[in-house]
């Protein structure tokens, strides 16, 4: 699989070949993805994301965020993450304003699922 992890000025990670994905859910409940998981779109919380790629474990700790598992065995988080970028005050209210768009969109889709019933 491919993970990567956005905030809405850079890319904190891209791993390939990922064997094994582990996120905790704003429901509370912790999620395994393996190659092969159906399609997804949920509320993450802040906690440790723990991924394996290449036989070794890894850490990372993240913010609360969306998770978006596409069929193509690719994962993506986006995470609010800190303005790391320098210098020009517009640009970071920019990138912020655009990461709430892409969020608030997202989180509307999730809610479309819940309301035709379909279950994540």
């Amino acid at each position: 699989m491919l993970l990567t992890v956005l905030t809405p000025v850079e890319e904190l990670l891209q791993a390939r070949d990922v064997a094994r994905v582990q996120v905790q859910l704003a429901d509370g409940v912790g999620l395994g993805i393996y190659p092969g998981h159906a399609p997804l779109l949920a509320e993450t919380v802040a906690a440790p994301l723990r991924y394996e790629a290449g036989g070794e474990e890894h850490a990372l700790e993240l913010d609360a965020g969306i998770l978006h598992i596409l069929a193509n065995e690719e994962v993506v988080l986006y995470v609010p993450g800190e303005l790391r970028a320098q210098g020009d005050l517009q640009a970071e209210k920019t990138e912020s304003a655009r990461f709430e768009r892409l969020a608030q969109t997202l989180l509307a889709a999730l809610d479309g699922q819940d309301e035709e019933g379909v279950s994540c």
